[in-house]
């Protein structure tokens, strides 16, 4: 225990999470592990998933209420954890009630474990590799899931069901040697600017409608695309998280001057032709590799756009579990509603033709909110890989966008300095400090650009100058 203490606890909080998380996806969130049981007991599914998910929602919105403090948090997270390892062992043994109990007590007390990592994300690792490390969660938990589902599916589903378990002890044994001097101290209160934290709470709830509306494609593809390839059984066992594990390496890997949301819009085109693949293939295994390739990748794409962003965003607040809890709950809510129109969907017997309208509708909504959410984004996290990044531009091209701004009056000297500094994210005590002038000097300098711009806020003017991003010579 002691070399494991040695260890960085930025390592250490991703290898347990990354363990603790192969354990919701492979059993609990409606994982192969789950399924086997359900087959071999010759359950019904549906009103166990939906308890299960439910849950797990329910886990993830209400944690942050009552964990307020970091020193809660890790023993938040081992407590959730043990009692996940108590819930889950009646599905050792013959279907009774217990089964429904177990995934109701499992599915809260894991979303409480994924909420409160929003406060290891903040507390140890730095903001600019936080995607990073999202990126790095998100690659090993779906490795270890592909291992534990081979088995499951292949071998048997008590071992699946062990190996699961396993993880979760695993987990246990790396957030337990976590340093929890690191965990108590409160005296470091993160520096923000005062704007942004006004402004966090029309970001984050365009960002939680932009993934609740987009994963509702995720529950039609448990509930209508993976059922009409279960007969490849041992393909699907391997091969369902590879585009997912490749795009996440990908996107982890780009270099920090390629735009990454251009990645958003090319995820949004995959899935249109997943689900227009899906209504023209046959049922083979190339058609599944097709379609598999083309969802699973843009669901890479997004998970970790959000996951990343709610980790920039942890900045802005002072109860990161909330936060995060909350960004997430709503792509589980997301699942919950794609689940149930599917299951709709599969009650009415409607043509995959009507399948894949229903879907193209859905990622139009998103296409239509993109923009909106992009510009409250780039006064938020205006430095995140995902959006328009203004400060890896030279300084003539700074220039050529300021200049290409159309404003009511032309701007002062000095109120060109202050918009070029402060559209480098800065605030008004650092534009002060950079400028040499005081900071009210700065907030009269700022309320005359805004009036000169005809913008009432930072977002606005943000979004104003930057439209004019497009069209400046590199």
């Amino acid at each position: 225990m002691g070399r494991i203490k040695a260890v960085d606890p930025r390592l250490l909080s991703t290898i347990g999470c990354s363990l603790f998380f192969a354990y919701i996806l492979s059993f609990l969130f409606e994982g192969q592990v789950l399924y086997s049981m359900f087959e071999w007991s010759t359950v019904d599914t549906s009103a166990y998933l939906l308890a299960a998910i439910a849950a797990h929602l329910l886990g993830l919105f209400s944690c942050g209420y009552f964990v307020k403090s970091r020193g809660a948090v890790r023993y938040v997270m081992i407590g959730s954890m043990g009692l996940c390892l108590l819930a889950t062992t009646p599905f050792f043994f013959g279907p009774s009630a217990l089964w429904m109990g177990g995934l109701v007590v499992s599915g809260y007390t894991s979303g409480c474990v994924v909420a409160s990592f929003g406060s290891l994300l903040k507390t140890f690792t730095p903001k600019s590799e936080r995607l990073k490390t999202c990126a790095d969660i998100l690659i090993y938990s779906n490795v270890i899931m592909i291992v534990v589902n081979v088995v499951a599916m292949n071998v048997s589903p008590s071992i699946g069901l062990i190996l699961s378990l396993t993880c979760v002890m695993l987990g246990m044994l790396f957030i337990w040697a976590l340093p929890t001097n690191s965990m108590t101290e409160e005296g470091d209160k993160t520096k923000r600017n005062q704007d942004q934290h006004n402004n966090i709470n029309k970001p984050a709830l365009l960002l939680a409608l932009f993934v609740l509306i987009i994963t509702i494609n995720s529950g039609l593809m448990y509930q209508v695309i993976n059922p009409a390839f279960e007969h490849l059984t041992g393909l699907v066992s391997w091969y369902w998280a590879i585009p997912y594990i490749i795009a996440l390496i990908v996107m982890r890997n780009l270099p920090p001057r390629v735009k990454h949301s251009s990645a958003l819009y090319v995820g949004m085109a995959m899935i249109m032709a997943a689900f227009i693949s899906f209504m023209m293939l046959a049922r083979n295994a190339l058609d599944y590799l097709v379609v598999d390739t083309l969802m699973l990748g843009a669901c890479g794409i997004f998970d970790l756009f959000w996951w990343s962003i709610l980790g920039e965003m942890l900045d802005y607040t002072d109860n990161p579990v909330r936060l995060f809890g909350m960004g997430l709950a709503a792509n589980v809510f997301g699942v919950l509603a794609g689940d149930v129109l599917g299951m709709r969907i599969v009650s009415l017997q409607l043509s995959y033709a009507e399948v894949t309208v229903i879907a193209l509708t859905i990622v139009s909504m998103t296409v239509a909110l993109l923009p909106t959410l992009n510009r409250h984004l780039v006064m938020l996290l205006k430095s995140h890989a995902y959006l328009v990044v203004y400060d890896t531009m030279s300084k003539p091209q700074q220039n050529a966008i300021i200049a290409r701004s159309a404003t009511l009056d032309p701007l002062t000297v000095r109120e060109q300095e202050v918009l070029e500094v402060l559209l480098d994210g800065k605030s008004n005590r650092q534009i002060a400090e950079m400028l040499f002038i005081s900071e009210s000097t700065v907030k009269t300098h700022v309320r005359n650009i805004y009036s000169k711009y005809d913008v009432r806020s930072r977002a606005e003017l943000i979004s104003t100058v930057l439209k004019n991003q497009v069209g400046v010579p590199s």
